[in-house]
């Protein structure tokens, strides 16, 4: 992936992923603050901004998953984009990086080629038993992995289920005990 991402075409997409990643984490750092502040300090203010935040998080993860559902298609078509791109560099000039960028997209996906027939000329692996179509494989390995990151999400957002329901209780707990003193 390294070497994908300082191409000089690699796209722009990969860098804000990054970045939303960097953010999400820094925000994250923050909920943690309040989550962790308020339990000590037996704080209803803090406790309830962590629910708030995790419900601005929960919907979030909602509505990203949404998203990456029905942007499915155009995450396939930028793929396949991106090696017809690598494929067509190559066929112009079959010698330097980009020899060594359509072999690693070959390697990655055990593939060869766009084509349903044998290409000629083409940096594939050895162990092959029948060329594939590479432009199928993006295909096949993006909607495999699109149902575990499905998975992944939704286990992410039980736990922060769970986190919303810990925090009101601790949030009415604190309430309560206040009430009695």
């Amino acid at each position: 992936m390294a070497e994908f991402a300082t191409d000089k075409k690699s796209p722009e997409l990969f860098f804000m992923g990054l970045y939303v990643l960097v953010g999400a984490g820094a925000i994250m750092s923050a909920v943690g603050f309040f989550g962790c502040c308020g339990a000590a300090r037996e704080s209803q203010c803090l406790i309830g901004t962590f629910f708030a935040c995790l419900l601005v998080i929960f919907a979030g993860e909602v509505t990203a998953g949404v998203f990456a559902f029905i942007g499915r298609k155009v995450a396939i078509q930028e793929a396949q984009k991106i090696y017809e791109d690598a494929y067509e560099d190559y066929m112009k000039n079959p010698v330097g990086k980009v020899n060594s960028t359509i072999y690693r997209y070959h390697v990655a996906l055990q593939c060869c080629g766009k084509g349903n027939v044998e290409q000629t000329g083409l940096p594939c692996p050895e162990n092959i038993q029948l060329p594939k179509n590479c432009l199928v494989e993006i295909q096949n390995v993006i909607d495999t992995h699109l149902h575990l990151v499905g998975i992944v999400g939704i286990a992410i957002a039980s736990i922060t289920i769970f986190g919303m329901i810990f925090s009101m209780v601790l949030c009415c707990t604190i309430r309560n005990m206040r009430e009695m003193i």
